[in-house]
C-alpha cells in the first residue's frame, strides 16, 4: 500500500461540511471518496486535515489515503485530469503528493491559516463567499482586539460547546483585518490548531467591538471568563475559507 496526500479546493456552499456524518448526505468527503473509489477501482477512505462546517470553503485543503496503486504521480497531469472530470465543478483536486506511510493529514500539520471575507456594499458576485455587513465598522479598533488573540492560549470562549476536543489551548501567531479595497476586507488568522467554530466566533465578537457594542476591556473579560455565551454570535459560514496548511518537509517523498 502507498500513502498519498491530495491537495483539494472546494466551494462549500452546497455541502454539509467536510466530514461524512450519519444521516447527513452531501459532504465533501463523501463525494471525493465515491469518485476516487470509482476511478481507482478500490475502496478509498480519506482522512482530512480538519473538519470544515456546512457552507465553509477551502482554497487549500489536504487529505490522505492509502491505495494499492503505486504510480499515481508517474503521469500526474493526466491523473489529475481524470480525477477532476468525475468531480462536480465546485470540488477540484489540485495535486497528488507521495508521503511516508506514517504521514497524517490532520496530526502532522504545524499551522493552518483561515481568511474571513466581509464586504460593505452589496455585490451579487461575492454573496456566497463573503459576509455583506452594512454600516460603520472600526477596523482599527478590531485590530487592537485581534492583538489580544496573540496573547491568548485558552480559546474556550470561542469554541463550539460540547465538542470532543481534549484541550482548548491554541497558539495564534497572526491575526489581522486587511483592507482589500474600499468595500471589502478580510480577516487573516494563523494558528497551530483551531477549535470547532473558533474563527467564526472570533469574527462575530470582533464585529461587536468594531461596532462599539463592546469595549477592549469587555473583550479581555470575554476571553478570561472562558464562556462561549459571553462572546458574540458566529459570523456566517459563507465568508470563511481555509487557505493554507503547513507540514514538515520530511513527511514527503520526492
Amino acid at each position: 500500500m502507498q500513502r498519498y496526500f491530495l491537495q483539494i479546493q472546494y466551494k462549500g456552499t452546497k455541502y454539509n461540511g467536510w466530514q461524512i456524518q450519519d444521516n447527513t448526505p452531501d459532504t465533501i468527503e463523501q463525494v471525493l471518496e465515491e469518485k476516487l473509489s470509482m476511478i481507482l477501482q478500490e475502496k478509498i477512505d480519506l482522512i482530512g486535515c480538519g473538519r470544515t462546517d456546512t457552507g465553509v470553503h477551502a482554497k487549500k485543503y489536504f487529505a490522505h489515503f492509502d491505495t494499492t496503486a503505486t504510480d499515481l504521480i508517474s503521469d500526474k497531469k493526466n491523473r489529475l485530469y481524470k480525477f477532476n472530470t468525475v468531480l462536480p465543478e465546485d470540488i477540484s483536486v489540485v495535486d497528488i503528493l507521495t508521503v511516508k506511510d506514517t504521514a497524517h493529514a490532520r496530526f502532522d500539520a504545524t499551522s493552518r491559516t483561515y481568511h474571513y471575507y466581509l464586504h460593505q456594499q452589496k455585490d451579487p458576485f461575492i454573496g456566497e463567499s463573503s459576509w455583506f455587513l452594512y454600516g460603520d465598522i472600526d477596523f482599527e479598533l478590531m485590530n487592537k482586539g485581534a492583538d489580544l488573540l496573540l496573547q491568548t492560549s485558552d480559546f474556550t470562549s470561542f469554541s463550539k460547546l460540547s465538542t470532543s476536543a481534549k484541550t482548548n489551548i491554541c497558539k495564534v501567531t497572526y491575526a489581522r483585518w486587511e483592507k482589500i479595497n474600499e468595500n471589502e476586507w478580510r480577516f487573516v488568522i494563523t494558528a497551530d490548531r483551531f477549535l470547532r467554530n473558533m474563527v467564526r466566533a472570533i469574527v462575530g465578537t470582533l464585529i461587536q467591538l468594531g461596532r462599539q457594542k463592546i469595549t477592549i476591556y469587555d473583550l479581555k473579560k470575554i476571553i478570561e471568563d472562558k464562556d462561549r455565551n459571553e462572546a458574540g454570535m458566529s459570523a456566517p459560514a459563507c465568508g470563511l475559507f481555509l487557505t493554507d496548511i503547513i507540514y514538515p518537509k520530511e513527511i514527503f517523498i520526492e
